[in-house]
């Protein structure tokens, strides 16, 4: 399910790799949760053979470890196996562009050294090694630049460079590139701001890696999966044979404390790929629904309330918070099979007049279930209520909407269906 990692790790701008032995890599940036600017100070990746347990590989890279000996904020990385050697590809927030090596595609990654003719003048690398093992580099805000790297002195070769591939103003690019290719097709992945918000995973196509590249579509939106999310980055990547975009969501009622989620894609007969959405579900398929489902796997949300955190005794806890009248949390895509008869709602709020009407598919006539809150002692106090539902069978979105008095505000930490 979305997102895929624990809930504690915030890693957004993830390039996903697939070596040699079968094993998947995400790298990424890391956010701080709770923090009020983006990424942090290190890397960590992880690694899984099947996409639904993960490995975590702590400080793989740190802002000590540049080679330009500061202890500098590490923006969105990517990651190659190129002569032997896995080589991270990073940049900093004084405009640096590196890549650092290792014997092993967990690093730790070491020997950091500059990209000639990359170093200072943008960010967000993105690394593509094609068939003929020729390798590609492209980076930059605004307007994308890509040029072949001469992998011996880590420089882009200068006669190579194109500095406009892409630009804000034509194609809507505005930073975060990703390129992969297939059938013959270079499909190049980026932060796509035509809609005024980069909060688009954009692509355009072309019969080189260096383009001209044509602006073909929108891959995802996350437009929902917080009020004041700003942004979006990601790739598409093959896996055991599937193709799959990964992307992120913004948490926190801000621009930040990300998570990385993942979808199925697929593509035309003319190579464009077909637009998906967000989904809880991910790659998993439909969720049974008597499976208890947490409310920071929403996918989408309409009104005021966002996905929060707490600590108990340790762990850490996120829920839906902010929950006001008119507001909803919608859950794609649920399984009722199981022909359910009760409704559980685990849900804590200080006020009374709150109820929780469930219903299915974007139709808020389509009610199975209603439940008015307990007013509960504290803003952590989660209580389960349980109602009768109305039976339902088949797949189906759920969505929980919130009606309430003018100060009456809850909290969602899940909800489940019970069968007889």
């Amino acid at each position: 399910m979305n997102p895929i990692l624990p809930c504690k790790y915030y890693i957004p701008d993830v390039e996903a790799r697939q070596f040699a032995d079968g094993t998947i890599y995400l790298y990424g940036s890391s956010d701080i949760c709770g923090n009020d600017d983006y990424c942090s100070r290190k890397y960590d990746t992880f690694s899984s053979r099947t996409m639904d347990e993960w490995k975590r590989y702590p400080d793989i890279f740190t802002g000590k470890d540049s080679f330009n000996d500061g202890n500098f904020v590490l923006y969105a990385p990517d990651c190659q196996y190129i002569n032997g050697k896995y080589c991270l590809f990073y940049c900093t927030n004084d405009g640096s562009e590196g890549v650092a090596f290792s014997d092993q595609p967990c690093g730790p990654f070491t020997d950091a050294r500059p990209i000639g003719n990359a170093d200072g003048k943008g960010i967000d690398p993105a690394v593509f090694v094609d068939d003929d093992s020729s390798v590609y580099y492209y980076w930059a805000q605004h307007h994308a630049k890509g040029g072949r790297l001469d992998v011996e002195t880590w420089t882009v070769i200068p006669e190579t460079i194109n500095e406009n591939l892409l630009s804000e103003e034509v194609e809507g690019f505005h930073e975060g590139s990703s390129v992969r290719k297939r059938n013959g097709i270079y499909y190049y992945v980026y932060a796509d701001i035509s809609r005024g918000r980069p909060t688009c995973l954009g692509y355009a196509t072309a019969d080189h890696p260096l383009g001209p590249y044509r602006k073909r579509g929108i891959i995802i939106d996350n437009t929902g999966c917080d009020p004041s999310n700003w942004n979006n980055h990601g790739c598409i990547a093959e896996i055991d044979g599937e193709w799959y975009v990964f992307y992120h969501r913004s948490t926190h009622n801000s621009k930040y404390s990300r998570q990385v989620c993942v979808e199925r894609i697929h593509f035309r007969a003319d190579g464009t790929i077909e637009p998906v959405e967000m989904t809880t579900q991910g790659i998993d398929g439909p969720i049974d629904c008597r499976q208890e489902l947490m409310a920071y796997r929403t996918c989408k949300m309409t009104g005021g309330c966002y996905i929060d955190d707490c600590q108990d005794n340790g762990e850490c806890l996120e829920y839906v918070t902010n929950l006001r009248d008119g507001d909803t949390c919608q859950f794609r895509y649920l399984d009722f099979s199981a022909e359910p008869t009760r409704l559980i709602v685990k849900a804590a709020t200080k006020t009374a007049g709150l109820k929780l009407v469930v219903y299915l598919d974007d139709n808020p006539h389509d009610v199975i279930g209603e439940a008015e809150l307990t007013r509960t002692n504290g803003s952590f106090e989660f209580l389960e209520t349980v109602v009768p539902c109305r039976a339902v069978s088949g797949v189906h979105s759920v969505h929980v909407m919130v009606i309430g008095t003018e100060n009456a505000v809850g909290r969602l930490m899940s909800i489940r269906f019970e069968s007889d």
